[in-house]
């Protein structure tokens, strides 16, 4: 049995490809109001909005949700979740789970299963998830971020490049090294979110803007499973929007039909 946990949610309303975009309705809820329900559906005790803004609180509150106010001034959404722990006063040893604001369609089992691999992994301060990529255009794509893990599962480097690099020789359509995509879920232990927060910033964080690549620079281990169920999207552009609530509009239809 996995050791409680609870569900921590960085929101934060700007957003440079997609302002606001937490905000915005898809298939008549706000894309928060998703994550949160998705997130409440899971194993955790507690599940909290750490939010920066006002109108995130005041929409967060009126959908039923625990709301912590944190600065505006976060890099990060682990630094974000940093401030929240630390004010809500969690113990070193609490399992805090990251699901992000702007993972649409989150399925709970990942929720779920990214607790249970830092609790089986008690040499490891975090762990995450991943699932395989299939086509190159997800491939190629810098909103797609990818992770390269060694034969243990432990992450050797996250990148929003295309890696690992694919020999010429691959069939078309086809990878000659299994590219994995990295899902935008975290669990940490509580207390090393204190850490991270003393961590120097690297060159390789800023340069990818990946908040994980901190960890890995300063010698700390990150431990990789493949998600045991699939599903999710992040949203960060206007296409990934239209996709979402193209999403929702066709869970609507079926589950009209499935009542006829």
């Amino acid at each position: 049995m996995t050791a409680p946990f609870k569900v921590y949610i960085p929101a934060r309303y700007a957003s440079t490809r997609l302002p606001g975009k937490l905000l915005l309705e898809i298939g008549a809820k706000s894309l928060l109001q998703h994550v949160w329900e998705a997130a409440a559906g899971s194993g955790a005790r507690e599940v909290v909005i750490a939010a920066d803004d006002e109108r995130i609180r005041a929409a967060a509150t009126a959908f039923g949700a625990t709301v912590v106010m944190t600065g505006a001034g976060h890099d990060s959404g682990t630094e974000r979740l940093a401030e929240a722990v630390r004010l809500r006063q969690e113990p070193d040893d609490a399992i805090i789970v990251n699901v992000q604001g702007d993972e649409y369609g989150i399925p709970v089992g990942q929720i779920d299963q990214v607790a249970a691999v830092l609790d089986r992994d008690r040499e490891v301060p975090m762990a995450t998830l991943c699932e395989a990529i299939l086509d190159t255009e997800q491939f190629r794509n810098p909103n797609v971020v990818k992770v390269v893990t060694d034969g243990a599962g432990r992450a050797l480097y996250f990148s929003r490049a295309p890696v690992p690099a694919q020999h010429p020789d691959a069939a078309a359509g086809g990878f000659s090294a299994r590219p994995l995509r990295h899902i935008g879920i975290y669990a940490y232990r509580a207390g090393f979110l204190r850490t991270y927060t003393e961590l120097p910033r690297c060159e390789l964080e800023q340069s990818e803007r990946l908040e994980q690549l901190r960890v890995l620079y300063n010698g700390h281990d990150i431990h990789v499973e493949e998600a045991c169920v699939h599903g999710g999207m992040e949203v960060n552009t206007e296409a990934d929007l239209e996709r979402a609530r193209k999403i929702a509009t066709s869970h609507k239809l079926q589950a009209t039909r499935g009542h006829d």
